[in-house]
Protein backbone atom coordinates (compact mmCIF):
# COMPACT_ATOMS: atom_id res chain seq x y z
CA UNK A 1 0.00 0.00 0.00
CA UNK A 2 1.43 3.62 -1.02
CA UNK A 3 1.83 6.12 2.11
CA UNK A 4 -0.39 8.85 2.91
CA UNK A 5 2.43 11.24 1.50
CA UNK A 6 3.07 9.64 -1.70
CA UNK A 7 -0.63 9.75 -2.55
CA UNK A 8 -1.19 13.17 -1.43
CA UNK A 9 1.84 14.71 -3.31
CA UNK A 10 0.66 12.66 -6.18
CA UNK A 11 -2.80 14.22 -6.03
CA UNK A 12 -0.83 17.53 -5.78
CA UNK A 13 1.12 16.72 -8.75
CA UNK A 14 -2.09 15.95 -10.89
CA UNK A 15 -4.26 18.98 -9.84
CA UNK A 16 -0.97 21.43 -10.73
CA UNK A 17 -0.70 19.88 -14.15
CA UNK A 18 -4.55 19.64 -14.97
CA UNK A 19 -4.49 23.50 -13.90
CA UNK A 20 -2.10 24.33 -16.60
CA UNK A 21 -3.69 22.76 -18.92
CA UNK A 22 -6.92 24.07 -18.50
CA UNK A 23 -5.13 27.25 -18.41
CA UNK A 24 -3.88 26.82 -21.88
CA UNK A 25 -6.96 25.76 -22.98
CA UNK A 26 -8.54 28.70 -21.82
CA UNK A 27 -6.11 31.20 -23.54
CA UNK A 28 -6.64 28.84 -27.10
CA UNK A 29 -10.24 28.95 -27.03
CA UNK A 30 -10.16 33.12 -27.04
CA UNK A 31 -6.57 33.15 -29.20
CA UNK A 32 -8.34 32.89 -32.56
CA UNK A 33 -10.54 35.60 -33.45
CA UNK A 34 -14.36 34.33 -34.61
CA UNK A 35 -15.44 34.87 -37.80
CA UNK A 36 -18.24 37.73 -36.72
CA UNK A 37 -14.77 39.39 -34.99
CA UNK A 38 -12.43 38.72 -38.25
CA UNK A 39 -14.67 40.13 -40.66
CA UNK A 40 -16.56 42.63 -38.60
CA UNK A 41 -14.65 45.72 -40.44
CA UNK A 42 -15.67 44.36 -44.42
CA UNK A 43 -19.76 45.19 -43.62
CA UNK A 44 -22.70 42.74 -44.41
CA UNK A 45 -22.23 40.82 -47.11
CA UNK A 46 -23.69 42.37 -50.75
CA UNK A 47 -23.40 45.84 -49.71
CA UNK A 48 -20.74 48.20 -50.22
CA UNK A 49 -18.17 47.93 -47.19
CA UNK A 50 -18.05 50.93 -44.80
CA UNK A 51 -15.47 54.11 -45.72
CA UNK A 52 -12.58 53.73 -44.42
CA UNK A 53 -11.73 56.15 -41.32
Amino acid sequence: MASNTTATWNKRKWRHQKAGRKRKNQDARHSTPSMDELFAGCGEPGHPPPAAK
